[in-house]
């Protein structure tokens, strides 16, 4: 079952203090390529973390953010009540010594109160830490069930993928039936166009000559070894895609290979018919191309 690289997932832990937000983001990528955008994953827990990530989503660019919310009542900053007070006593002490007058020391106490709060270390702004060895279960939690929740997306999304590339390498085979079917056409049409031209210059023709030189000119046109490995290799795709459980790079090598033969055809075809019907395998190839780089 083919996975895509784009996803969604996010789980949540309450904890004691607040509610913890876990989500993970991922697109295609060549390698894993995983970015913990938070300060709140203790740095003794990362490693771990992006081992889990990478052993479960394989590859792709992998983006983890945890955000918090606390409760109401552990949002409250911490007012420094030593500290504000001997900030206090200082400005009582200066105001007797020099005089209010002089220092217009003479506001309102609310307003006195206000001015004491924005001096330095009198609010505590020190951030205890969230997660810790108490709560890490529940975080751990979270995380699983974001993984889980994304590892879902990319089956959903990879089952699309799977049936687009998949009608699309049929598409192609079918085409290239089509092109068998124009062989003769092409190769009477290239007889005439030579009996012609040698008419128009009044060329007398040697029959035993000009098959012979018809069978030699012809072998330079025949697409059978094109058409027999760009057989194998659309069957290569179908069956890669359906035991491979992270197929695309094998994929991508693969669809290398078709479009060499497609071109190869295109290159020999010498028959608008068949041009026309290149061209449209062209299409179909550059489409699962696209779709290709996001299968895991």
């Amino acid at each position: 079952m083919i996975q895509s690289m784009t996803g969604y997932g996010k789980g949540e832990a309450l904890l004691e203090s607040g509610k913890l937000t876990v989500e993970i983001r991922s697109i295609n990528g060549k390698n894993a390529d995983i970015n913990i955008k938070t300060g709140l994953l203790p740095k003794d827990r990362e490693l771990a973390v992006r081992k889990k990530l990478s052993d479960i989503l394989v590859r792709g660019t992998i983006d983890l953010f945890i955000t918090w919310e606390p409760n109401a009542a552990n949002s409250a900053k911490t007012i420094n009540k030593d500290i504000a007070i001997a900030y206090y006593h200082q400005i009582d002490e200066i105001n007797r010594i020099i005089g209010s007058r002089e220092m217009n020391l003479t506001a309102h106490p609310n307003q006195l109160f206000a001015n004491i709060l924005r001096l330095p270390d009198v609010i505590d702004n020190e951030r205890q830490d969230i997660v810790t060895e108490l709560n890490w279960p529940l975080v751990e939690t979270a995380i699983d069930k974001a993984l889980g929740q994304i590892s879902a997306y990319r089956i959903n999304e990879g089952q699309a993928l799977y049936g687009d590339v998949c009608s699309r390498v049929k598409n192609i085979l079918a085409l290239y039936d089509s092109v068998e079917a124009l062989e003769p056409e092409r190769i009477s049409a290239a007889k005439e166009r030579i009996i012609k031209a040698a008419e128009d210059a009044q060329v007398r023709l040697d029959p035993e000559r000009f098959e012979q030189e018809m069978i030699f000119y012809l072998e330079k046109l025949d697409i059978n070894e094109e058409k027999v490995r760009l057989r194998q290799h659309c069957k290569y795709f179908l069956e890669t895609i359906d035991t491979d459980p992270a197929p695309g790079k094998k994929l991508g090598f693969i669809i290398q290979e078709m479009g060499r033969e497609i071109n190869t055809t295109g290159s020999k075809a010498n028959h608008a018919g068949i041009q026309r019907l290149v061209v449209q395998m062209k299409d179909e190839l550059e489409k699962i191309r696209e779709q290709s780089l996001n299968i895991l």
